[in-house]
């Protein structure tokens, strides 16, 4: 059954990236690709920045066409999809890259009531996602982030 969380802690807390000393911030990224997929530009260019200032490489897009084109010249150890996007929708975008990307871990996020009528129909096909609900705060999705990063990716030999 799909699950659809809802956002931990408080998301207007105030962000203090130098203060956050949480193992998993602290963790080596160097060399972890993470594509992040939003059409709210505003949601993409802020999650870019916290990965960014944390280590990461980043690259993002606005739609999942967009997302397409870009593992397509370079492929993100990870990927955060915005559920509710534009023609193509990230539950649609993650089966596509879970296909073709294995070792691609995925992350999808959505503050629509839509999500998890979408959510039950790609479990009735097979496709099952875990839903993180909007708003999550930068400092949960690190921590969520490097959590998925301790474990092994799947594909992995």
């Amino acid at each position: 059954m799909p699950q659809f969380h809802p956002p931990a802690g408080k998301s207007d807390a105030p962000l203090d990236l130098q203060a956050h000393e949480h193992r998993a911030f602290r963790r080596a990224t160097t060399g972890r690709g993470i594509l992040i997929v939003d059409d709210d530009p505003s949601i993409a260019e802020s999650l870019s920045a916290v990965f960014t200032h944390s280590g990461y490489t980043v690259r993002t897009a606005l739609s999942a066409e967009a997302a397409i084109e870009t593992v397509a010249e370079w492929e993100p150890d990870l990927a955060i999809l915005d559920v509710m996007l534009p023609r193509m929708n990230g539950i649609e975008l993650a089966v596509v890259l879970r296909d073709n990307h294995p070792r691609c871990r995925l992350v999808l996020f959505s503050g629509h009531a839509d999500t998890p009528a979408l959510a039950e129909e790609a479990a009735k096909k097979g496709n099952f996602f875990e839903i993180l609900s909007k708003p999550v705060h930068p400092l949960f999705m690190l921590d969520y982030v490097a959590s998925l990063f301790a474990e092994p990716a799947a594909g992995a030999a």
